[in-house]
C-alpha cells in the first residue's frame, strides 16, 4: 500500500507599512521558488517613474477601478493613502487552476480581507526594525513629497498597531535573513497537517482535514 499526501494550494499574503520592503522581498521569493506565482494588484495610483504597467501594478483610472469593483471583479479592495487597490478574482482563480501557490504584497486592509475570504491565505506582517529606519527609507524616495512622507509615517503607526492580528510577524532588519525566515514559513505551511489530504493508492482518501475560514 502506497501512502501519499496532497494539499490545496496556499496564498501567501505579505504586508508591511509603505517603505517596509515587501516588494523587494516578494521579488526575491519569486526568483528562488518557481512554484510561486505572483498576483498583480490593480490600482488607481499614478505610476511612478520606475514602475511598469502590467509589471509593478495594473494601473487604471479611478473611474475604471470603480467600474470594475461595481462589477464584482475584485476579491478584495481598499483605499490606501487616498488611492484604490484591489486583487482581481480572475487572476487568483487562474493561478490556483494552474496548480500554483500564490504570493501577493498588499496593504493591511487587503490582507485581512483575504484572510476572511479564503482559508488558503497565510498572512505575514513585515515590521521595520524601527520607525526611524522606516522614515529614512521613505525619505530616500525622490518621488514622495514631504506631506506624503508624513502621511505614510502616520499610517505606518496605525498599521503596526494591527500586526498582532496576522499569522506571522517578521522584522525586516537584514534583508537576506528576512527572506530566509519567510521562505521557511512558506515551506512549513505547505507541510502543515491540517492542509494535507492523506491518500492510499487503491483505497482512496484516508483523511480529508481542511482548515475552516478564519475571521479577524
Amino acid at each position: 500500500m502506497t501512502i501519499s499526501t496532497d494539499r490545496p494550494n496556499v496564498i501567501v499574503v505579505l504586508t508591511a507599512p509603505s517603505g517596509g520592503g515587501k516588494t523587494v522581498i516578494t521579488r526575491a521569493l519569486l526568483e528562488s521558488d518557481p512554484s510561486l506565482a505572483y498576483s498583480l494588484s490593480t490600482t488607481s495610483r499614478p505610476k511612478r517613474p520606475d514602475e511598469i504597467d502590467g509589471v509593478s501594478y495594473n494601473f487604471v483610472s479611478r473611474e475604471e477601478f470603480e467600474r470594475l469593483r461595481a462589477q464584482g471583479v475584485f476579491l478584495e479592495s481598499a483605499t490606501v493613502h487616498g488611492h484604490l487597490y484591489g486583487t482581481r478574482r480572475d487572476i487568483i482563480e487562474k493561478r490556483l487552476a494552474e496548480g500554483r501557490d500564490i504570493i501577493m504584497d498588499i496593504d493591511v486592509q487587503g490582507a485581512r480581507s483575504m484572510k476572511r475570504a479564503t482559508d488558503r491565505a497565510i498572512t505575514i506582517f513585515i515590521l521595520p526594525p524601527s520607525l526611524e529606519t522606516l522614515e529614512k527609507r521613505l525619505r530616500a524616495r525622490a518621488s514622495d513629497r514631504e506631506a506624503d512622507v508624513e502621511r505614510r509615517l502616520a499610517d505606518a503607526r496605525a498599521e503596526i498597531a494591527q500586526a498582532s492580528r496576522f499569522d506571522y510577524l517578521v522584522v525586516n532588519d537584514v534583508l537576506e535573513g528576512t527572506i530566509a525566515q519567510i521562505r521557511a514559513i512558506i515551506q512549513a505551511e505547505r507541510r502543515r497537517a491540517s492542509r494535507q489530504r492523506i491518500v492510499c493508492e487503491g483505497e482512496g482518501e484516508l483523511d480529508g482535514i481542511y482548515p475552516k475560514a478564519q475571521t479577524g
